[in-house]
């Protein structure tokens, strides 16, 4: 019989890599195809064990309209997470797995607002990155700073 200790380090190194142990939630994306920084926030989501569908599209407004991004979070490329989660811009995926288990309250979508250098797909060598916020928003519209970041981690 395993001991309860063996049991919490055998959970605890369960947690260590997101990639491989967390569920593949399905993210689908839309991104203009001339975008190098789209491309490595789509790769930065499989890393981290999404699972990407990535939609190439002439135009990314249409999708915006789609989801309900408020106009003032507009940054780079659009997306959808679990099929309910909306995401606008250089959202890291820690932010979008700490959404979806938190649960947020009447909040349908995360926003990175603009590029800040240092965010998934915006990593510039010999550059520090920057402190952002990710922008949590609700159905009307309405938005708030939710979590203080910098670079992929929590700042």
């Amino acid at each position: 019989m395993l001991s309860r200790r063996l049991v919490t380090i055998a959970s605890l190194s369960m947690l260590a890599g997101p990639a491989r142990t967390q569920s593949r939630e399905s993210a689908e994306v839309w991104r203009d195809p001339n975008c190098g920084c789209c491309a490595g926030w789509v790769a930065h989501l499989r890393e981290e064990g999404f699972a990407v569908t990535d939609r190439i599209v002439p135009s990314v407004t249409p999708i915006r309209r789609m989801l309900g991004t408020p106009s003032d979070l507009l940054s780079c490329h659009a997306a959808r997470i679990a099929g309910w989660l909306k995401i606008e811009g250089h959202v890291p995926a820690l932010a979008i797995r700490r959404a979806l288990a938190e649960n947020l309250p009447s909040v349908v979508g995360l926003a990175v607002p603009a590029m800040p250098i240092g965010t998934p797909g915006m990593e510039v060598p010999g550059h520090e990155p920057e402190f952002y916020d990710v922008i949590a928003w609700r159905a009307d519209g309405s938005h708030f700073a939710w979590l203080r970041m910098r670079g992929a981690k929590l700042a």
